[in-house]
């Protein structure tokens, strides 16, 4: 469109309404669109230019406005209008042209992107309550008086005194809701709380004489979460009328959780004040952590607009985020999207990288919570989709920017800067560069045995030292369990009376007829002490090889109690010394047999040994078997501890390593350093995204 074409003619079914002040003091307008029921705020300059639409002419409604007004506009503002009304879908259109123009957008759009976008948040209306809520707004009319909202402070403030005097309670009680049933009560809670919260909205709407459209469930992310279309209130010239429809909802929680909290503190022990309880957590929790949020486009975010007097907040934040990131990187020199002071715009991008991240979070989180409670490939089709469009898209549609702008970016002294630095980092990401693999390791004997006792007991004998030679069946530790000591005990009891009543059966016709079940009980009997006895001989452990003795159990001394997960000590074997690393998934691949290595001890003064690659287990560890390398004990391998095991928080395989030096008389932990073929760090990112996704899918 030129400055000398003609304009389409606006939508006949568009109306004009008066609309608060702006910032600047201009009066505004609200357009409304009633078919899609939107509303689109017009400032001064839009509403002098839509008053002469009928002109027909850019240039005709530019000189008009300058005639007649104190406003000095040009065709080109109004070309601009004509665009940004024409893209908003409020002008008329008629003629071939304009036919093929909107099947190529829908054709564009694709039933892809439609899916998309509708799965991302989509509505579904329930029902039409306008004439409802009319009838019935006299019967909660008090609801709203000033009396019942100084009795629902003085509620709030008297039950928040006794939440403090009853703290203990009140975790008591919280753990136990902490069940299924009370998962189903908080639920009941939540919809309560939520029916509660529109219903305040569309009445509160409707007394400031809004129509209420529609109620229903929305869907975000595939979330379930109710709605009540109160879009009329943008028509509401005073800001404060708009405020308390936003504010509505929040407030009819909050009021709602004061007199829960209330009830909670005076009731006695029961149902009813567990039901209390819970209708009080959530109504706080929805109210000040959910609704109060301005990142999504909830209550919180409409107050904050509407307290700010900035329409169409986030989508303004995204455009001036945008703009300063090419600023910063390239120094443009283009004008900001809007006039603002300095520190609106750094405001504006501050919030814009909050709303970013906290999105991102948030649908995150409800993909990782449909992975584990309901379809896992449902669970990482989202993922996947979520990262597509909150870092991948925005990357991409930046990036088209950046292209358009490509004469521009290189004429500009740091724009030459930062796309030099960009590539240098896009050639560190794709260029194989990394030429070896770094892994936890631990040196050792290749003949190793730890002992552990087989059972809990008591030290009665520690026979050995740290570093002592010994040979294969020499005791080291004596150790004793009045458990097993009972058990053997109690079976020999049982043995005697068992022989007793076998050896009188010849004189008692009712033990006689007992004969064969009293020689089962007595075979039995005879096999658990036999039991008893062979674990209690267990709790001698001697030598399983000649060897040296490493890693005793510090202080480790007769009387101290023991249990089947503490290591006493390991025996060394006189055999070659074998290195154990731990290698990542993402890098067991590059790894091949027979690549040389280094293993550089952790202690500081040992030298560091050539080795070789012998063997590369192919089976991701479940349990680290080397405890020393732990997180638990300062290593560097993270572990979430077990009952009897510690098993790695990142899937770990096993690389076995020759080296020429003789065994140590103690292992020792470091790290080794082996050889593999060059890779790109991005590819090796790569393969460990594909390898998770197939993992947590059960491919």
């Amino acid at each position: 469109m030129t400055g000398a074409s003609s304009l389409p003619p606006l939508r006949e079914e568009l109306s004009l309404h008066p609309g608060p002040a702006a910032a600047n003091g201009w009066p505004s307008w609200t357009l409304r669109d009633p078919v899609r029921n939107r509303f689109f705020r017009i400032d001064w300059p839009g509403f002098e230019v839509l008053s002469r639409w009928s002109l027909g002419e850019p240039e005709a409604i530019a000189q008009a406005v300058r005639a007649e007004t104190t406003l000095r506009l040009e065709a080109e503002d109004v070309t601009a209008l004509a665009h940004t009304l024409g893209a908003s879908h409020l002008l008329r259109h008629h003629g071939p042209a304009a036919t093929a123009r909107l099947t190529a957008n829908v054709v564009a759009m694709g039933w892809g992107k439609w899916l998309l976008h509708h799965y991302l948040f989509f509505r579904i209306p329930l029902v039409r309550p306008d004439r409802l809520l009319g009838r019935t707004a006299r019967w909660i009319e008090w609801l709203g008086g000033r009396r019942f909202a100084l009795a629902s402070v003085l509620a709030l403030m008297v039950g928040l005194a006794m939440l403090a005097q009853n703290w203990d309670r009140l975790a008591a009680t919280f753990l136990d809701t902490v069940s299924l049933p009370g998962a189903l009560a908080y639920g009941i809670a939540l919809g309560l709380a939520k029916v509660t919260h529109e219903l305040a909205h569309a009445y509160t709407a409707k007394a400031k004489g809004c129509r209420v459209p529609t109620m229903g469930v929305a869907f975000l992310v595939l979330w379930p979460v109710l709605y009540t279309d109160v879009n009329e209130s943008w028509l509401l010239p005073r800001r404060r009328d708009r405020l308390a429809v936003s504010a509505a909802g929040i407030l009819a929680e909050l009021t709602l959780a004061a007199w829960a909290t209330l009830a909670w503190g005076l009731l006695a022990d029961g149902a009813l004040r567990q039901a209390m309880f819970v209708l009080a957590t959530v109504t706080w929790v929805s109210s000040l952590v959910m609704n109060l949020s301005p990142f999504m486009r909830f209550d919180g975010y409409f107050l904050l607009m509407d307290g700010l007097d900035m329409p169409n907040l986030h989508a303004r934040s995204f455009a001036m985020a945008r703009w300063w990131l090419r600023e910063a990187l390239f120094d443009l020199g283009e004008e900001a999207p809007e006039p603002l002071s300095p520190a609106t715009r750094r405001w504006l991008v501050a919030f814009a990288a909050l709303v970013w991240i906290y999105r991102l979070v948030v649908f995150l989180g409800i993909a990782a919570l449909v992975y584990q409670i309901f379809i896992k490939v449902v669970g990482i089709g989202l993922f996947v989709v979520e990262i597509g469009w909150f870092v991948v898209l925005p990357i991409w549609s930046e990036l088209g920017q950046w292209r358009q702008r490509g004469p521009l970016l290189l004429a500009r002294r740091r724009g030459r800067i930062s796309l030099i630095l960009a590539g240098l980092g896009l050639m560190a990401a794709l260029l194989p560069w990394q030429s070896g693999v770094s892994a936890p390791a631990i040196l050792q004997a290749a003949d190793h045995r730890p002992l552990y006792p087989v059972a809990p007991a008591r030290t009665i004998e520690v026979a050995v030292a740290e570093g002592q030679r010994v040979d294969r069946g020499q005791v080291l530790f004596r150790l004793s369990s009045p458990d097993l000591d009972h058990r053997a005990a109690q079976a020999s009891r049982r043995i005697e009376a068992l022989e007793h009543d076998l050896a009188g059966s010849g004189f008692d016709a009712g033990l006689q007829a007992r004969t064969q079940s009293l020689t089962e009980e007595l075979r039995a009997a005879t096999a658990e002490r036999r039991a008893a006895r062979t674990e209690a001989e267990r709790l001698t452990i001697a030598a399983p090889l000649s060897g040296t003795v490493a890693d005793l159990m510090p202080d480790l001394a007769p009387g101290q109690w023991l249990s089947p997960k503490d290591r006493l000590a390991s025996i060394l074997g006189d055999g070659p010394a074998e290195i154990t690393a731990y290698v990542a998934e993402d890098a067991v691949d590059r790894v091949e047999v027979g690549a040389p290595a280094r293993f550089v001890p952790a202690a500081p003064g040992r030298p560091a040994t050539a080795a070789t690659v012998t063997a590369i287990e192919r089976t991701a560890l479940r349990r680290l078997d080397a405890a020393s390398l732990s997180s638990v004990a300062g290593g560097p391998i993270a572990v979430r501890p077990g009952d009897r095991s510690l098993t790695p928080e990142r899937a770990l395989y096993r690389v076995r390593l020759t080296t020429l030096l003789p065994a140590p008389t103690q292992e020792l932990t470091g790290t080794v350093h082996i050889d593999t073929a060059a890779a790109s760090p991005l590819a090796g990112i790569w393969r460990s995204a594909v390898a998770a996704l197939v993992k947590e899918a059960g491919m």
